[in-house]
């Protein structure tokens, strides 16, 4: 009696993209309402963090929680200084360790990737065991953000720097079919715009702190994404940093993507999301699920 093909191992791998990552949520859900479970996860960035929660079975609480972030919260949760990044991290990481349970990457129900760059040599890094906060830490160290991460006497910052989305580690990790999740897309050639601002902050009072003094400075508000094309015709400094690292990520990713391909590719169409709307991650994974559900006659064609 011939025996039943059996099943290729599918591999997940969740992409870079700052908040619009929350549309990985949305994805993993279509993908589960299609009856299909990923055996392997692996990500880069914020795609670490939506895939250690799902690898870890807590989607069901991070959700929720992602859902509820308000402007004001998404501010709290940033502990801010001068010296490695605008960003310390200890504060999201403290929060992340209160609310979850950190028995490993090892103990994880999933088996669970994630990608990092070692500041010192640019090489990539693969974390696979280990505290998982830690390797979540690591890979979403996004360069003049976040400080860098150290991890055995390493300096590790973002893995969106060498590969956006990890399909070489899904395979690496013994996934047959790799199912990618493209965040980066579509940045390119568009102003990202956004609704629902806060008020730009006002000029800080003589003894608000130094904290006042730099987001101000900076211009906080237009770093954070705000759309300026009514108010200036040439783009001020970091409008051409956060554009730059645009630039980076789109066609770091389109090379590992053509050197290294996925079985399929979902692209969430997220270009009026920018870099740090973590408070509009309705918006992102309703987009992440449509995306799914587009491409889902193609991932059962070829799952047969």
């Amino acid at each position: 009696m011939a025996s039943q093909p059996q099943r290729p191992r599918i591999g997940l791998a969740l992409g870079s993209g700052s908040a619009r990552g929350w549309a990985h949520i949305g994805v993993i859900r279509a993908l589960e309402a299609a009856g299909i479970s990923p055996d392997i996860v692996c990500g880069t960035s914020i795609g670490s963090l939506v895939g250690a929660a799902y690898a870890a079975g807590e989607l069901d609480r991070l959700e929720p929680w992602v859902k509820a972030l308000t402007w004001q919260q998404v501010i709290g949760l940033l502990d801010f200084k001068m010296g490695g990044g605008l960003v310390e991290g200890g504060k999201l990481v403290d929060f992340f360790r209160s609310r979850f349970a950190d028995a490993g990457i090892e103990s994880l129900a999933k088996p669970f990737g994630c990608v990092a760059t070692e500041l010192s040599t640019g090489r990539e890094i693969w974390l696979r065991e280990g505290p998982v906060i830690d390797a979540v830490r690591a890979s979403i160290a996004l360069p003049g953000l976040f400080t860098p991460a150290q991890r055995d006497g390493q300096l590790l910052v973002d893995g969106g720097l060498v590969n956006p989305v990890p399909v070489s580690l899904c395979r690496a990790m013994g996934a047959d079919f790799v199912i990618a999740v493209d965040l980066n897309w579509q940045l390119l050639g568009r102003r990202n715009r956004v609704s629902g601002r806060m008020k730009p902050p006002a000029s800080p009072k003589e003894g608000k702190g130094v904290v006042d003094a730099i987001l101000w400075r900076f211009e906080w508000r237009n770093w954070l994404g705000n759309d300026r094309a009514e108010q200036a015709d040439a783009p001020s400094m970091l409008d051409v940093l956060s554009t730059s690292l645009n630039i980076m990520q789109v066609r770091i990713t389109q090379s590992r993507l053509a050197g290294e391909p996925a079985d399929v590719v979902i692209r969430p169409r997220l270009s009026d999301i920018a870099a740090m709307d973590y408070h509009r991650a309705a918006a992102a994974i309703t987009e992440g699920r449509h995306a799914t559900e587009q491409a889902m006659p193609q991932i059962q064609e070829l799952l047969g």
